[in-house]
């Protein structure tokens, strides 16, 4: 799991580090930085996934430190870091990313208890490859080889290092942690926009929009009864009116599902359609809450045990369109999920849910000033 984020030199923070607990909460005036450090962690779990520079940083320019001067070459960028802690120990995990005049990764170091065991450099400018140094031991100390400057070359190690030595055993298994934990990542922002629409069935996996609520609700419904009646349970609590239960409608050839709440005997279901953008957006948070990695769109580690992988949910704007009853209850359901140890929870929230989860055994609060 990932316990700290480092932002060295990232949007508005400098040289700051935060301590990542089960369940924790950015709060802070706008301008503040939540989103910023919201958007590091996804950037660094996409790049731990596979991603390319410019997929994890679409908007490089907006990651660049403010006032930040470019060098007589006049190159600016941008650096961050983490640390993950599991089986080995602690490993960090830090980056130096080039923004201007091209998107490219300039450096990158792997170490382990002051131990260095990768390390990258830009040598040559011309040239799209960076050159790495790790560790491997014995009488060769350590192995140089070029690596794309656009990838992270923590990711690439189980591909180019062979574990026939001590020392490469050793980088394995502290590049291994820290992929599995940054894979083990879902950004998550629910767009009622797009929940409103009837879905065609699929393989019932929650987007992170949650466009497809419907479609997995239909597969939690049929599949998990306890998981299903608990979403009733929050829905009873989060939506206006009597609620009996969630149900889901689809025609028997197959076509479109259509999720619907259940009013009881002799009342009409309302269609999640005619729901409020704040109903929406809290059965979409309460979904995500009560469920895990085999039903979220997400590509964790096949190679480890679920049970054995710690799944954080990334959410900005964690109570945007929630009342206050609302939020209440999503945050009971976190600290009842995180509590567990089901998930991880790392959310930006407005001041009135921080005011309200400040004093709450189990919550971390990272408050920020402008």
């Amino acid at each position: 799991m990932v316990t700290e984020l480092r932002l060295s030199a990232f949007g508005p923070h400098r040289s700051a580090v935060f301590p990542l607990g089960p369940l924790t909460l950015f709060a802070g005036p706008s301008g503040s930085g939540k989103s910023q450090a919201l958007a590091a962690y996804e950037a660094l779990a996409g790049l731990g996934s596979g991603a390319t520079l410019e997929e994890a940083f679409p908007e490089p320019r907006a990651r660049i430190p403010d006032r930040a001067v470019p060098d007589a070459q006049r190159r600016r960028g941008f650096r961050l870091g983490c640390t993950v802690d599991g089986p080995v120990g602690p490993v960090r995990l830090d980056l130096a990313v080039q923004a201007e005049p091209t998107l490219r990764i300039v450096g990158e170091r792997l170490s382990q208890d002051g131990q260095i065991l990768l390390a990258t450099a830009l040598r040559d400018p011309g040239r799209r490859s960076v050159q790495a140094a790790w560790l491997t031991g014995g009488a060769i100390g350590v192995t140089r080889a070029p690596l794309p400057d656009d990838r992270l070359g923590t990711a690439l190690l189980p591909l180019r290092v062979a574990g026939s030595t001590a020392g490469q055993r050793q980088v394995l298994a502290a590049a291994e942690q820290v992929v599995v934990a940054l894979r083990a990542v879902f950004p998550c922002d629910p767009r009622p926009d797009r929940m409103r629409a009837a879905v065609p069935p699929g393989e019932g996996r929650l987007l992170g929009d949650c466009a497809n609520l419907a479609d997995v609700l239909r597969r939690t419904r049929s599949e998990c009864g306890t998981r299903h009646a608990l979403l009733a349970e929050a829905a009873r609590t989060g939506c206006a009116g009597h609620v009996a239960g969630l149900d889901v409608r689809a025609p028997a050839g197959g076509g479109p599902v259509v999720a619907v709440l259940d009013r009881g005997p002799g009342r009409p279901a309302t269609e999640l359609a005619r729901l409020g953008a704040g109903e929406l957006r809290f059965l979409a948070l309460a979904l995500v809450l009560l469920t895990g990695p085999g039903v979220l769109d997400m590509d964790p580690a096949a190679e480890l045990l679920s049970a054995r992988q710690a799944l954080t949910v990334l959410a900005d704007d964690f109570d945007r369109g929630l009342d206050r009853r609302q939020s209440a209850e999503v945050l009971r359901l976190a600290l009842l999920s995180c509590g567990r140890g089901h998930i991880r929870l790392v959310a930006a929230v407005g001041e009135g849910t921080a005011a309200a989860a400040r004093d709450l055994p189990g919550v971390a609060m990272v408050d920020l000033r402008a």
